[in-house]
């Protein structure tokens, strides 16, 4: 990967947005590319955290499992994106698995020297300790929505919510722009394959979201609002 490239992507993530090429020296400097095929693991669940990862290209599953391997789908991140989130000023594991859903390019930055930077940079912590209270609210938001809603409604709000973090709007409608099975849609919120299943057909009797000829979910996101309200 070319060094503009790398300026390229790093300028557009959240916390590096509206840096002079100045300020983002340091980051580029300190800055290395790798590449991971399909199903690769980028870390495992409880290794020693000592790097940042920023998506180039390709897409990356973040995921928790527990002692019987169940898997908990966190988050399908997409170009732009970084992670992990949590883990900057203090030791630590990182808390999930990051497994490799398309050949992926990420960039990587040693935490240590991350943090270094960060500290000579007051606005940038602002700007991380945003981004992670973003992902708080993200995290209470869907633990409101396994207490409040029933199945159906978790997996309409699941659906609203992937509009939002793996969607593009085209005209009325928003295209999922990863192919979700729904096994994964089911390990988003611990509920069953099929339970998704006879939801998902539902919504597409109610002509609510439809699957093109390539796999990819449209969706009508104002009627799955609506839906709600019913």
């Amino acid at each position: 990967m070319k060094q503009e490239d790398i300026i390229k992507r790093l300028s557009a993530v959240p916390i590096f947005k509206e840096l002079t090429a100045f300020e983002l020296a340091p980051f580029v400097e300190i800055a290395q590319t790798r590449f991971y095929k399909h199903k690769m693991y980028v870390f495992m669940q409880d290794d020693s955290m000592d790097r940042v990862f920023f998506i180039h290209s390709g897409k990356v599953k973040i995921y928790k499992s527990d002692f019987s391997g169940k898997e908990q789908i966190v988050s399908v991140l997409e170009p732009g994106e970084m992670f992990p989130h949590a883990g900057f000023f203090r030791k630590g594991t990182f808390p999930a698995h990051a497994e490799v859903m398309e050949d992926a390019n990420l960039i990587v930055i040693p935490i240590d020297k991350f943090e270094e930077i960060l500290i000579s940079y007051p606005e940038l912590c602002i700007k991380l300790f945003k981004v992670l209270g973003e992902k708080i609210v993200d995290l209470q938001n869907r633990l409101e929505e396994q207490i409040l809603h029933n199945t159906y409604e978790q997996i309409v709000l699941l659906l609203i919510r992937l509009c939002k973090s793996n969607g593009e709007k085209i005209d009325n409608q928003f295209k999922l722009t990863t192919q979700f099975t729904n096994r994964e849609l089911a390990n988003m919120i611990g509920t069953s394959r099929e339970t998704v299943s006879r939801t998902i057909n539902q919504l597409k009797k109610k002509e609510f979201i439809f699957l093109d000829d390539d796999g990819y979910y449209f969706i009508d996101r104002e009627s799955l609002k609506q839906e709600l309200f019913y």
